[in-house]
């Protein structure tokens, strides 16, 4: 407990996203979806005055591909800070975006019974 005039001491490692993301708004949903895949650029170097977050995002995106939602849950921070912050260093040029994936094509059903039944002929056991 705290006296009068003392200031009371701080027991916890949590910071207001508003800090982190220096009260900027956060960007539009469609610029960095949830499985967007982002990886550092080739021989890029970490930024100056880079903060705590900026560069546990350096840490984790050095070692290949994460999609955001990963790197959000491997820094414990909300979803949409961690959106701004990749967007911050994809626009720096220090990070790059991996195309998303093809959308999966309907395949017929009479092709994958075709396809079980030759599966199923094998006799493989």
């Amino acid at each position: 407990m705290t006296r009068p005039g003392e200031d009371a001491p701080v027991t916890s490692d949590f910071v207001r996203s508003y800090v982190i993301t220096g009260g900027r708004s956060l960007p539009a949903e469609d610029r960095l979806a949830l499985h967007t895949l982002v990886q550092l650029a080739p021989g890029r170097s970490l930024p100056l005055g880079a903060g705590p977050e900026v560069r546990a995002i350096w840490d984790l995106c050095a070692g290949g591909y994460l999609s955001v939602a990963e790197v959000a849950g491997h820094l414990g921070l909300p979803v949409g800070v961690t959106r701004l912050l990749l967007t911050d260093l994809f626009e720096q040029g220090h990070l790059l975006q991996r195309a998303a994936p093809a959308r999966a094509q309907h395949v017929d059903r009479a092709i994958l019974l075709e396809v079980l039944h030759g599966l199923e002929n094998l006799n493989i056991g």
